[in-house]
């Protein structure tokens, strides 16, 4: 064979080769989301009183029944957390030891955060972009709100992920030719909302709502698949109602929703910015903007994104802003009315993450269709871009500052305790003994937890510590008002103190015993604030 006959052909290698598959980008995502999470997980963050509850839930749910708290059965919230923590606690066991124990349940919420990721990344991909979906999945595995609530054991990591599961399934019904199996799609989508309800009663506002008003409209998926995704988000709150009221417990049950209910609308003000003697939210914006400006700079951004889906006729791209119009809908009125707690924000800055990057597809392709001629094109661009290394920038060093900290008063006020004051000693809470505030449920183990402020009262009790955060009683959040708190606290000696993000100081105080005779003298005017109950 000659030369000429065989020429010597350079191959060069195909360009798609070069291309990432989704399903590694997705595990890289994971693991980039997971490893920040996972980085001091514990020390990083202080106990919240929510955590110490719902790991309470957890471990009675894995003894089996319905969740219990020593205060009886537990109906505020549904279960459905609550089984996952005892499934997990199976899995790897119950530490004995409280702090350890949360710190282990936080894990549960570090894997449940970077699945969450991986789900913003497919779901923007869908809209139209895997670049876009790439930044809004990097944007969520830095943004610092997002992975504080992350690394909290609370529902709303837990109620995302089912929600972003749910519409990731509903949207592959939205655009034809539809894939096989359209109904069994489109009951998987409605499970996946039920599991959602099935662990915060309120993600149906930002599931039912959406659906409800794309059937009003006829957008989205075919009303005959959507109709079906609706009734089978129903079944599981349907049927753990169903097992509540066989088992004789459909009073409490009620009672509990009501109560849930009437604090979701306004009516009754426990806690949150908008209850009585609690500070500003604009105190609290400003207070903490050197550690969220980039999420704050994200929620702003989310009117423009919603504005540009909304002008679309693509049907992925406007179920993407139902979704995103009803979580800021829902955070407007608890903004104005309902009850407004730091975590609600996870409810709006998520699907708002998703919406960015869904307007972010939109505008790539318009760019690429006019071949980025123009001067206004390229000044667009160099603003997006820009906008998005700004927050991607002070997102990591927001990281940074907070990880390599320590935030842990409550652990080291443990181990202090264990070695100096005695199991079983009478300790005044000055965020709540005995109405659940974060002293109580961190110390309620080892300790006698109360109210005891009157001469009267410590005498009887034998109270002779007092535990005061103090950030927490001077923003008013507190059972006792800050002037009883001092004056106790000047009573007694001061003999730890911890200095954390999360409550500012962190004090106890050891009280001398009011004198003989004085139990009956009486008391100075201090009291106990009402409606400072922090339980959830």
């Amino acid at each position: 064979m000659t030369v000429a006959e065989a020429p010597h052909v350079r191959t060069l290698p195909r360009q798609t080769s070069r291309r990432v598959s989704t399903p590694v980008l997705a595990g890289g995502v994971f693991l980039f989301a997971l490893a920040l999470r996972l980085v001091n997980v514990g020390r990083s963050a202080d106990l919240f009183v929510d955590e110490l509850i719902y790991r309470k839930l957890g471990v009675s749910a894995a003894q089996g029944g319905f969740p219990r708290t020593s205060e009886g059965l537990f109906f505020l919230h549904p279960p459905g957390y609550f089984y996952v923590q005892a499934g997990w606690g199976k899995l790897v066991g119950f530490s004995p030891d409280l702090v350890t124990g949360v710190y282990q349940a936080r894990l549960v919420n570090v894997l449940l955060g970077a699945a969450t990721a991986v789900l913003v990344l497919l779901l923007v991909t869908m809209a139209g972009s895997r670049t876009a979906g790439v930044a809004a999945a990097l944007l969520f595995a830095l943004d610092p709100y997002i992975i504080r609530q992350n690394d909290r054991v609370m529902l709303d990591t837990q109620t995302m992920l089912f929600v972003l599961a749910g519409y990731l399934v509903l949207l592959t019904l939205s655009r034809e030719p539809l894939p096989g199996r359209p109904r069994l799609r489109a009951a998987a989508a409605g499970l996946l909302f039920g599991l959602a309800l099935l662990t915060k009663d309120h993600s149906a506002l930002i599931t039912l709502l959406p659906l409800l008003i794309a059937l009003s409209l006829g957008w989205g998926a075919p009303r005959r698949l959507m109709l079906i995704t609706l009734g089978v988000s129903l079944l599981p709150y349907g049927l753990y109602v169903g097992l509540v009221g066989l088992s004789g417990h459909i009073s409490p049950f009620w009672y509990a929703k009501y109560h849930g209910a009437a604090r979701l609308i306004g009516i009754v003000q426990e806690s949150g910015f908008n209850a009585p003697g609690t500070p500003a939210l604009t105190s609290r914006l400003t207070d903490q903007v050197t550690t969220y400006a980039s999420t704050y700079a994200l929620l702003l951004a989310g009117p423009i994104a919603l504005v540009v889906l909304l002008r679309r006729k693509d049907p992925v791209l406007r179920m993407l802003a139902l979704f995103h119009l009803c979580a800021g809908l829902t955070l407007l009125f608890a903004l104005a009315q309902g009850t407004l707690e730091e975590q609600a924000l996870y409810l709006l800055i998520v699907p708002t993450l998703v919406a960015l990057g869904a307007a972010l597809s939109v505008g790539m392709q318009w760019y690429r269709q006019r071949n980025g001629r123009g001067k206004r094109r390229r000044v667009l661009l160099l603003a997006t871009v820009g906008f998005l290394a700004a927050a991607l920038a002070f997102s990591g060093t927001s990281y940074a500052k907070v990880r390599t900290g320590h935030d842990d008063g409550y652990a080291e006020l443990r181990d202090y305790m264990d070695k100096h004051v005695p199991a079983g000693s009478a300790v005044i809470a000055a965020d709540g003994g005995a109405s659940g505030g974060v002293s109580s449920w961190a110390l309620r183990d080892k300790y006698r937890m109360g109210d005891w402020v009157t001469r009267q009262d410590r005498s009887r009790a034998h109270a002779r510590y007092l535990v005061v955060p103090w950030k927490v009683i001077d923003q008013g959040y507190g059972r006792m008002d800050a002037r009883t708190a001092r004056a106790l606290a000047d009573e007694g000696r001061l003999v730890f103190s911890f200095s954390g993000r999360s409550y500012g100081t962190l004090a106890l105080y050891e009280l001398p015993l009011p004198p003989p005779g004085t139990e009956h003298a009486p008391s100075p005017a201090w009291g106990l604030r009402t409606g400072a109950d922090h339980g959830r």
